[in-house]
C-alpha cells in the first residue's frame, strides 16, 4: 500500500523460501509453509492476508483451503470490470464447496496431506473445520481494465526484479557515494560441510549440482537439524525442508580445491551464524546484475551471445 515493495523492504518477523513464483506445482508444499508462517501470528495486531491472483480452477480450490486453515474475519473479494470472474465467496459458499486439499460440507472431516508432512492438519474430535466464520466485503470495480489479467505477469517480474536489486542494494556501503559493482565486494568463504543444499524446483543430478549452483540466488535457511557430513564434499538433502529462511545470497563462486562456497549477502554476521541450509529456487539473478557490471574486462562471466536464435 505505501508504493512498490523494492522501496520499503524490512525483514519479516518469519519467512520461508519457496523457490517458486508460482505454487501450482507443489500446493502441498505451499499449505505446509502457508501454515509454518502463520504458526507464529500471536494475533495481538491485525494481520492482512494477501492472497495471489491466482483464483481459476485449482487457484480457486486453494483459495478455500486457504480460508479454512487460516479462519479470517473478513474476506475482501475483488471483481473483473464488465467479466463475472468467480461466485462470491460467501461462507456458505465455501462451507459448501471442495477445496484442493480439503472437502465441503457433505464431508466435513479434512482430508490429510499424507502421513507425516500433514499430522497436524487432522481436525478436532466433533468439530467442522469447513464451516468458516466472516463478514464477506464484494467489491465491483466500475472502471475499465480493473483486474484485466495479462499484464501482471510482466509487472511482477519486473518487481520482483528490483526488489532483488533494492535487496542487493544493502551491499553497498553507506559512506561512499559511487555504487561498487558486485564483483569488486568481498563474499564470504562458506565450506561445503557447513551448510546443507537442496535445489528446490527440479532435480539435479549430484554430478551437476555446483553447476546448478554457482551464479545462483539463494535463500540462506536455517534447518532444526544439525548438518552431518561424512567428508568434505557437499551435503545434499533429498527432501526440501519447511523452515526458517534468514534472507538471500548470491553464490559468486565455487571453489572446488578449497571445497568452498563464495557467497555475497547482506544478512548481518550475527544471523548468518545461525545459517545452515542453501535453497536453489527457480528465482534467476536479474539480468541487469550479470550484463551491468562495470569494470569488466572482455567477456562477461555467465554471459553468452553465442547462441542460435531460431532455436
Amino acid at each position: 500500500l505505501p508504493g512498490p515493495p523494492f522501496t520499503h523492504q524490512q525483514t519479516p518477523h518469519k519467512m520461508v523460501y519457496y523457490g517458486q513464483t508460482s505454487c501450482e506445482q507443489d500446493t502441498e508444499r505451499y499449505l505446509d509453509v502457508v501454515k509454518y508462517v502463520f504458526s507464529c501470528y500471536k494475533k495481538e495486531v491485525p494481520l492482512v492476508i494477501n492472497t495471489m491472483g491466482w483464483v481459476k480452477g485449482e487457484g480457486l480450490l486453494l483459495l478455500i483451503d486457504l480460508i479454512r486453515l487460516l479462519s479470517p474475519s473478513h474476506v475482501v473479494q475483488m471483481d473483473v470490470y464488465e467479466w463475472k470472474a468467480m461466485a462470491p465467496l460467501t461462507p456458505e459458499y465455501v462451507h459448501l464447496s471442495a477445496g484442493l486439499h480439503t472437502k465441503g460440507r457433505q464431508q466435513p472431516k479434512c482430508k490429510q496431506l499424507d502421513t507425516g508432512a500433514a499430522e497436524s492438519w487432522r481436525c478436532p474430535e466433533g468439530e467442522d473445520a469447513s464451516a468458516p466464520q466472516y463478514k464477506l466485503l464484494y467489491i465491483h470495480p466500475e472502471f475499465p481494465r480493473a483486474g484485466v489479467a495479462g499484464e501482471a505477469r510482466v509487472h511482477s517480474g519486473i518487481l520482483r526484479d528490483m526488489s532483488i536489486l533494492g535487496y542487493l542494494g544493502h551491499l553497498q556501503y553507506p559512506d561512499i557515494g559511487a555504487v561498487l559493482p558486485l564483483h569488486s565486494l568481498v563474499p564470504y568463504q562458506v565450506p561445503f560441510s557447513a551448510v546443507a543444499l537442496r535445489v528446490i524446483h527440479t532435480d539435479v543430478a549430484p554430478t551437476n549440482i555446483m553447476y546448478a549452483v554457482n551464479a545462483s540466488w539463494v535463500g540462506l535457511c536455517c534447518i532444526p537439524d544439525e548438518v552431518q557430513c561424512q567428508n568434505d564434499g557437499p551435503v545434499l538433502l533429498t527432501q526440501t525442508p519447511v523452515c526458517d529462511c534468514l534472507g538471500f545470497g548470491i553464490v559468486r563462486g565455487v571453489d572446488m580445491e578449497k571445497k568452498l562456497y563464495h557467497i555475497l549477502t547482506p544478512v548481518p554476521p550475527e544471523n548468518l551464524r545461525l545459517v545452515n541450509c542453501l535453497l536453489l529456487g527457480n528465482i534467476a539473478v536479474p539480468n541487469c546484475v550479470l550484463v551491468g557490471q562495470q569494470g569488466v574486462e572482455g567477456e562477461i562471466p555467465y554471459v553468452t551471445s553465442d547462441y542460435n536464435y531460431s532455436i
